[in-house]
């Protein structure tokens, strides 16, 4: 399939796939646009018009000629704008700013905890988004939209959260508008592991269709890349694989309410829980990794059960799914082989030969840059979706009035 004619991950914005050519930096003639998408000329002119009025593309050095003048290209001007992409997750935030090909630009990360509350914590993203900018040498008018990753439920369609089991104060909340109010640009926000599966695909498989992301840290969870699109299910929950029940997880309390599910065996808690219960001074996941990296057998031991417990569920998602690649994030992949080497044993051992012929179980190459990289493609697609494209130019076009 051409390159051309590739959907984003997040699905084809329709005639907005003119600018979805010219989002990957190649120039272009009007003529091989107009071949490529099969508007009319008349039509491509018209939307070129409208995107360099805006500053989002402009020509470049002269094609080659066949006979008489020599036809224009066109580029995208990857820094006449700028997207705000923030990660907040249980106990950190992450909130940088990129050009319009996704290349961050600027960042800042520090420890906060997403229990403090919507208002608290999304203050801070504005706070610093706003330190980013003045950095840049930049202003709020340079910005043209927001992609946000939260961990917990989110209702896509209203950006809004949806019970969230570790985020207090957010269950409902609409983040979008709260943003909007204090940051006048749209707002997108996702679930994290998706936007997690989208950095993670664009930065390292972008050829791959089939990719299944799992995080592995406070909760358990995936995103699903199928057929070149992010699946995100009718409410927004497809992935939740941290409530699937296992065996080894019977009668084992949860936090979402029920017993047996994997994040309660799992997930970085669940392991340092069970080394306390051996006698080990652990009080996070991130205690569990150091003492990996240390050689420690109990905890190697611990993480190992932990990768086959979590290959007991993913032997499912092979079954139904049939992915090229499944990719660990998190902070307890970076446990490394230890957390691999359990989930390979059971998804190889228990899957059919021929979904696992050429299946891939890796690292996350982006790692901790996936979920970035993924918000700031997530506000790049629906910002420069012809819809957007069309508010944004009315709305400069009543400015100058």
């Amino acid at each position: 399939m051409s390159d051309a004619m590739r959907t984003s991950v997040l699905g084809s914005t329709g005639a907005g796939d003119l600018f979805q050519l010219l989002r990957d930096g190649r120039p272009r003639t009007r003529a091989e646009l107009a071949a490529v998408t099969g508007l009319a000329r008349s039509t491509i002119g018209l939307r070129l018009d409208a995107l360099t009025s805006l500053g989002l593309i402009g020509p470049v050095a002269d094609a080659a000629s066949t006979g008489g003048r020599p036809p224009s290209r066109i580029a995208l001007k990857p820094s006449s704008r700028v997207v705000l992409a923030a990660d907040l997750g249980a106990s950190h935030a992450h909130v940088a700013l990129a050009d319009l090909m996704g290349g961050e630009l600027a960042s800042h990360t520090e420890r906060l905890e997403i229990s403090l509350g919507p208002e608290v914590v999304l203050g801070w993203m504005v706070e610093h988004a706003d330190r980013l900018l003045a950095e840049l040498g930049k202003s709020r008018a340079d910005l043209i939209a927001a992609g946000i990753g939260l961990p917990g439920p989110v209702e896509f369609s209203t950006g809004r959260p949806v019970n969230p089991p570790i985020m207090p104060g957010w269950d409902a909340f609409d983040v979008p508008g709260w943003v909007h109010r204090h940051m006048p640009i749209p707002v997108y926000v996702d679930n994290d592991v998706n936007i997690m599966a989208l950095g993670e695909r664009t930065h390292s498989w972008p050829e791959v269709d089939h990719l299944f992301f799992l995080k592995v840290a406070t909760g358990i969870g995936s995103g699903i890349i199928s057929s070149g699109q992010l699946q995100r299910g009718a409410q927004g929950s497809a992935g939740d694989i941290g409530h699937i029940p296992v065996s080894r997880g019977a009668g084992i309390q949860c936090r979402c309410g029920n017993t047996g599910c994997l994040e309660a065996i799992a997930s970085g808690p669940a392991i340092a829980a069970s080394l306390r219960r051996q006698g080990r001074d652990v009080a996070t996941g991130d205690d569990v990794v150091e003492l990996v990296r240390r050689g420690d057998l109990d905890a190697v031991r611990a993480v190992r059960q932990a990768g086959r417990d979590i290959g007991e569920v993913l032997t499912t998602c092979v079954s139904l799914i049939n992915p090229s690649v499944i990719a660990l994030g998190g902070s307890m992949s970076e446990a490394g082989e230890h957390l691999l080497a359990g989930v390979r044993e059971v998804v190889y051992s228990r899957s059919m030969p021929l979904a696992t012929e050429h299946l891939q179980i890796v690292q996350s190459r982006a790692a901790d840059d996936a979920a970035i990289l993924g918000a700031s493609m997530l506000a790049i697609h629906f910002a420069l979706a012809p819809e957007a494209l069309d508010a944004l130019a009315a709305a400069a076009s009543s400015s100058a009035q």
